[in-house]
């Protein structure tokens, strides 16, 4: 008997789940652009006169609201792993709700500022819930995916940010001739469509089996692998699996009943973020927040976020001329980030980071030098740049970062080390979104320069340090690195020699490297100083 969650099981409820989680991503999106045709319009500036003609102002409105965004975060990183993946995203749609409706009950003051600050305060909220949101719905989303469609699954809802942005720009648009405070308020108040949308779902799918069984939940665990794979529970499918990912637990936390220190496999310590060894907890970890690092300093929010306001500023162009281009850009965001769903496991991440840091780089180039001559026919070179370089972007590095930290981060830091790829991604997002404005007004096209040189930064960094990570299931990944370090090769050049390894392989290859339970016997057979023991004692004392 299979336990069902909304009448589902198998590949049907794993498109529950995924769809649930594209909603999460198109809400972020969605919320990711719904500003910036907003910040300069006439209403919005006659209720909040502070952000008139302020480009400083504007930019700090706009930003707060990654400071939430970090919050949220930081939260998870520091409460994820107690509270596990579905109540991180029950608590992250209800946060977004109840901030949008603080933004959108601001109303000017007779000094200006109190309204303002109610609004700035309604973004740190509704950021606070987007941070909760985009750091579980990856992790929850790769724990529930099965090997072969996971990177698809992943790159389907990080391109639906592109879906959500589109959104945003068209709404912004429809609603930009209204009179009134309707034009801006109705299209903060759209979230909460989306946050709803995901509570109604959310609410009766399962949690992550892979955290479930690093709770010792293990007859819930085990029904949701069975639920999701759709095979009974006591089939040598559904506990084949099983035993892979409590392997995987074992490894991770050092025992061989896969408990950590403290007796709670679940409550990851802090100090494992920085250990190395077989597991390699500090280097996966670096490795998914530098790619969330990478995304932000690239320069996409400075289009994402500031379209409309670039094509005013510095290619010259009316308001309602530059929400046009803005939307028509908008669409081919969407299209091209469509186009990483057919790829990522065609392609790998490997190549598609570096095809696309090359596409946003001469983006940038055509960006910049359309903008030096300072004539409205070089500047029609400088918008085509702006499309290359968000056809380029949407189609690589908008999933990429939130796909690879969730694939190559181990299920003992996973929960943490996504939540420091995601406090990354906003910290940085804040940045950018905070100094672009300033950047446009004092040092114009060189802001677009500055953007070119960083991309052409990221190039050795992928081609030396990222390891492929395509068509492997994710206690494959902890091999890699296993292999990596057991042999004292890169883990590039591991990812390359190890083939792909059917579920049976990757416990014999587990035994081999050390990436399973059998680190666990390791350390429960031998003293801190004493000699491991060997494969064969490792394979005898499993077998009993």
């Amino acid at each position: 008997m299979v336990k069902r969650y909304l009448g589902l099981h198998g590949r049907p409820l794993g498109l529950a789940v995924s769809a649930t989680c594209t909603v999460g991503f198109l809400l972020f999106g969605y919320d990711q652009g719904v500003m910036s045709g907003l910040i300069t319009h006439p209403n919005f500036l006659e209720t909040f006169p502070s952000t008139r003609g302020n480009s400083t102002m504007q930019g700090l409105v706009t930003a707060l609201y990654e400071i939430g965004c970090l919050a949220g975060a930081m939260f998870v990183l520091v409460f994820g792993d107690a509270i596990g993946r579905k109540k991180g995203i029950v608590a992250g749609a209800i946060i977004m709700i109840l901030g949008t409706v603080v933004q959108i009950t601001s109303f000017s003051t007779a000094t200006g500022g109190g309204g303002l600050a109610q609004f700035i305060t309604g973004r740190i909220v509704t950021g606070v819930g987007n941070g909760l949101n985009t750091s579980c719905i990856p992790t929850y989303q790769a724990e529930c995916a099965n090997t072969k469609n996971r990177g698809l699954l992943i790159c389907i809802q990080g391109g639906v940010i592109a879906f959500g942005t589109l959104i945003s720009y068209w709404l912004n648009y429809g609603v930009n001739e209204y009179a009134g405070s309707f034009s801006w308020r109705f299209p903060i108040a759209f979230q909460i469509v989306f946050g709803l949308m995901i509570l109604a779902s959310i609410s009766f799918l399962p949690d992550s089996p892979r955290w479930l069984l690093s709770c010792g939940r293990d007859e819930e665990g085990t029904e949701v692998i069975a639920a999701l794979y759709g095979h009974p529970v006591d089939s040598h499918e559904t506990q084949l699996h099983k035993r892979v990912i409590l392997e995987s637990i074992a490894a991770a936390s050092g025992s061989a009943d896969g408990e950590s220190a403290d007796g709670k496999t679940h409550v990851t310590p802090f100090s494992e973020l920085v250990t190395n060894g077989r597991t390699q907890h500090f280097r996966r970890m670096l490795l998914g927040a530098s790619s969330q690092l990478m995304q932000q300093i690239g320069g996409c929010n400075a289009v994402i976020y500031y379209f409309p306001i670039l094509f005013e500023s510095s290619i010259g162009q009316s308001r309602q001329t530059s929400l046009i281009i803005g939307g028509i850009n908008m669409i081919v965001y969407s299209i091209f980030a469509t186009s990483s769903w057919f790829i990522i496991e065609r392609v790998g991440r490997r190549k598609l980071f570096i095809y696309g840091t090359l596409g946003q780089m001469l983006g940038m180039i055509i960006t910049f030098a359309g903008l030096i001559p300072g004539t409205p026919e070089a500047a029609k070179g400088a918008a085509a740049g702006l499309f290359v370089y968000i056809a380029a972007f949407g189609a690589s590095w908008l999933p990429l970062p939130w796909l690879y930290p969730a694939e190559v981060n181990p299920l003992r830091t996973r929960a943490k080390a996504n939540a420091v790829s995601t406090c990354t991604n906003w910290a940085f997002n804040f940045l950018v979104v905070l100094v672009t404005p300033i950047m446009i007004d004092r040092i114009g096209w060189g802001t677009y320069l500055f953007f070119a040189c960083v991309n052409a930064c990221f190039l050795p960094i992928i081609y030396f340090w990222y390891p492929e990570t395509r068509k492997r299931s994710l206690e494959e990944i902890d091999i890699i690195f296993a292999k990596g370090y057991c042999e004292n090769i890169s883990y590039v050049q591991a990812a390359r020699e190890l083939p792909l390894l059917s579920t049976e392989e990757v416990e014999e290859m587990a035994l081999r490297y050390g990436a399973g339970l059998d680190e666990g016997l390791r350390r429960r057979r031998t003293n801190v100083h004493g000699p491991e023991i060997s494969t064969e004692e490792v394979a005898e004392e499993k077998a009993v």
